[in-house]
């Protein structure tokens, strides 16, 4: 697509939404056709402009996943204990993975829960007990890993003699489903035990983007040296952190990936169940990369909306055009702002209808919701650096660097991450 093109796509696209878009609300004195340009001059220069003909969209009919795909992997189950590692988004057809299994005839003694629970209902960073699966025809161990209790421990794995891996990740380096895998997989080389990924499309698999991780700022919403979007599926993620030697000692586990039939990193993903509360559809997940910064910050990313990851807000926002008052939601039943009147921006046709194609805007919303609150030393707090995974990009945004400058600043080691995931890839990239 030239860039005559693109510019009258964006053109008429932002015309249909203009009023509900929140950068045109914050550049004052700018017409719309002035705003394409800039957009247009800003981003296809780096070919980060990608026509919507470029992906092809692909539905869970469109796809096998690994789960799906027995006989790669129920021979390695058979007669053994297993342990798996799972939630409401692991699903064979309709059916839960843990049923599926169990009605095969695989013994599994336990199940190891995520970020949010077995059943996926838990609010963000809630601590969640051990507990038994009722809905089994015999009642399982459930064992949380989040919070203190992160890592499987030997009394965990005692017994077990392969642990299988299937979570429906959003391909976002702070949601914590990678971390969980990251120690998953440590514990399962630290103690000799057989690790099975069963591989499911990357729903943010086809772009890489953001600052790599600084090591010195390791936390359990980031433990490796990625960037915010790292374009890999579970299994591939899984044998990089094999290959890299990046697990605790630089040790390996004994790993199985089961392969996604039908997907490449050329495809959008409609993903068939929420992977979390608070990401309910698919502008959530495509707005998630970037508004989920502001959980670093004083402004509510919508938790306790009906739109949570599509709006953003707070109380004190000036020149703002949007209103939203944050109320107690299953998934949310304590949020920021808890019933106050919250003034900011609803994106969620911006995540819909155009977040999958055009995703490199982090700072323009960064910026322009700092410009507009009263109060600019009190905007970030100390969990945006660990969310950034660097303590530049907070310094970088306060000093008004432009977003130009500040994505050079990232392409020295951008570029060293993307010769290191090419080496793993299963499937055709973009």
């Amino acid at each position: 697509m030239n860039n005559c093109v693109v510019f009258l796509f964006l053109t008429f696209t932002l015309m249909h939404y203009s009023q509900r878009y929140f950068f045109l609300s914050i550049i004052k004195g700018q017409t719309l056709a002035l705003v394409c340009f800039m957009l247009l001059l800003g981003y296809t220069s780096q070919a980060q402009i990608m026509a919507k003909s470029d992906f092809t969209t692909l539905t869970a009919a469109d796809v096998k996943v690994g789960a799906e795909r027995m006989e790669q992997y129920l021979t390695m189950l058979k007669g053994k204990n297993v342990a798996v590692v799972t939630n409401q988004t692991s699903l064979v057809k309709k059916t839960l993975l843990v049923d599926t299994l169990l009605s095969l005839g695989i013994h599994i003694t336990k199940i190891f829960a995520p970020e949010h629970g077995f059943y996926g209902t838990a609010d963000a960073g809630a601590t969640i007990k051990n507990s038994k699966d009722k809905n089994a025809a015999s009642t399982i161990s459930i064992i949380s890993l989040y919070g203190k209790h992160n890592k499987p421990t030997v009394e965990d794995l005692k017994g077990v003699d392969v642990v299988v891996y299937d979570l429906q990740d959003v391909g976002v380096r702070f949601f914590t489903y990678l971390s969980t895998l990251h120690y998953v997989m440590e514990a399962c080389a630290e103690n000799n035990k057989q690790f099975i990924v069963l591989d499911r499309p990357n729903p943010n698999g086809f772009f890489v983007d953001g600052p790599v991780l600084d090591t010195n700022f390791r936390s359990f919403v980031g433990l490796d040296p990625v960037p915010i979007v790292y374009g890999m599926t579970p299994a591939e993620y899984a044998r990089m952190l094999n290959g890299e030697k990046w697990l605790k000692n630089g040790k390996q586990c004994n790993l199985t990936c089961v392969s996604v039939q039908g997907y490449t990193h050329k495809d959008l993903y409609e993903l068939p169940v929420k992977p979390s509360p608070n990401l309910p559809n698919m502008a959530a997940v495509y707005l998630y990369p970037s508004l989920a910064l502001f959980e670093g910050t004083v402004i509510s990313v919508g938790r306790g909306t009906d739109t949570p990851f599509q709006v953003i807000g707070c109380p004190e926002l000036q020149n703002a055009t949007y209103t939203f008052t944050p109320q107690s939601k299953p998934g949310a039943t304590d949020p920021m702002y808890k019933g106050q009147l919250c003034h900011g921006y609803d994106l969620h046709d911006f995540g819909a209808v155009l977040m999958k194609n055009y995703q490199k805007l982090y700072f323009f919303w960064l910026k322009g919701t700092l410009k507009n609150y009263p109060n600019q030393s009190a905007f970030f707090n100390s969990y945006f650096k660990c969310l950034a995974g660097t303590d530049k990009l907070q310094k970088q945004i306060q000093e008004g660097m432009t977003d130009e400058d500040i994505r050079k600043s990232w392409e020295p080691e951008l570029t060293k991450f993307k010769a290191i995931r090419k080496r793993y890839l299963l499937y055709d990239d973009f």
